[in-house]
């Protein structure tokens, strides 16, 4: 069994006298896909942001296991040591690219830390020093690779507000790949994609469990990406957990098809019968 990369205990996030989430606890496996889904203002973005420094909880732990066994708690680091010493990275809802810049240069972006520090934090980059030579070589081979990976290394100098919707979040992921990230934390990365471009995300978010030792936790409401890539799924409603399982386990859970119905547990089998719905309950977990 792999140990937990992600530890959540008993997290809750108040907001005067909101709790948007309220004592979640539950872990997230290294080399996993963990998918967080429930209905609309269930809290799962609120959760996302307490993870990645944006909120700090009014309680609860967020503990992040590296391989080597180093933890940190995440709720108590400065938000820019959650990426730099905990190296957990994120994409938004809304993508957050630099339109302007060529497609190459967001990805070299990702990099800066890399590329400062063997400048020196001075002039050495502007003076042409070896050893920032090398490094921005480097980085611009790893910026490199990564367009080959999602398909875009011929449009590498082309504007990245030039490139398609779809073809704009694989480039978002693959710049927070560049941080080397520990886990990667996505919000929604299937929302408005076709099918192919969903296929496509798929298959790049595979990739990143199989070969790049990176866990992946997401947010989704597009259920067949859910079910097709999750290794396992936590559920919420109005911030509380409801379920938590494998995607079998999660499709077939009467609690989470009362929440996306919004109807009671009691409800659900007259709900399933009224429109020819006919799921297994015995021995579902709730």
């Amino acid at each position: 069994m792999a140990a937990p990369v992600l530890t959540v205990d008993h997290l809750t996030m108040r907001f005067g006298g909101l709790t948007a989430v309220s004592d979640l606890s539950f872990s997230a496996k290294a080399g996993d896909i963990t998918a967080l889904i429930g209905p609309n203002g269930a809290g799962k973005t609120t959760v996302f942001n307490c993870i990645t420094g944006f909120y700090k909880p009014t309680e609860g732990m967020l503990t992040l296991t590296h391989a080597d066994g180093s933890a940190h708690l995440l709720e108590r680091l400065p938000n820019h040591a959650v990426n730099r010493t905990a190296r957990v990275a994120r994409t938004f809802q809304n993508i957050r690219l630099f339109p302007g810049m060529t497609v190459l240069e967001n990805l070299l972006v990702a990099q800066h830390k890399t590329l400062m520090r063997a400048s020196g934090y001075t002039v050495l980059g502007l003076l042409g020093f070896k050893g920032f030579r090398n490094a921005e070589k480097a980085a611009i081979e790893k910026a490199r690779g990564w367009l080959s990976r999602i398909d875009l290394l011929s449009r590498a100098d082309e504007p990245a507000g030039a490139l398609p919707y779809g073809a704009q979040r694989r480039l978002e992921i693959a710049r927070a790949m560049c941080t080397d990230p520990v886990l990667l934390c996505l919000d929604e990365p299937a929302a408005g994609l076709n099918p192919r471009e969903s296929a496509e995300l798929n298959t790049l978010l595979r990739h990143i469990r199989d070969h790049e030792g990176t866990s992946v936790l997401l947010i989704e409401h597009d259920m067949s990406v859910v079910m097709e890539i999750s290794d396992h799924i936590v559920v919420l409603d109005y911030g509380k957990k409801i379920a938590d399982g494998t995607p079998e386990e999660i499709r077939t859970n009467p609690s989470v098809i009362a929440a996306y119905l919004g109807v009671e547990d009691e409800e659900v089998e007259a709900v399933e019968a009224e429109v020819g719905l006919s799921l297994p309950h015995e021995g579902a977990p709730a």
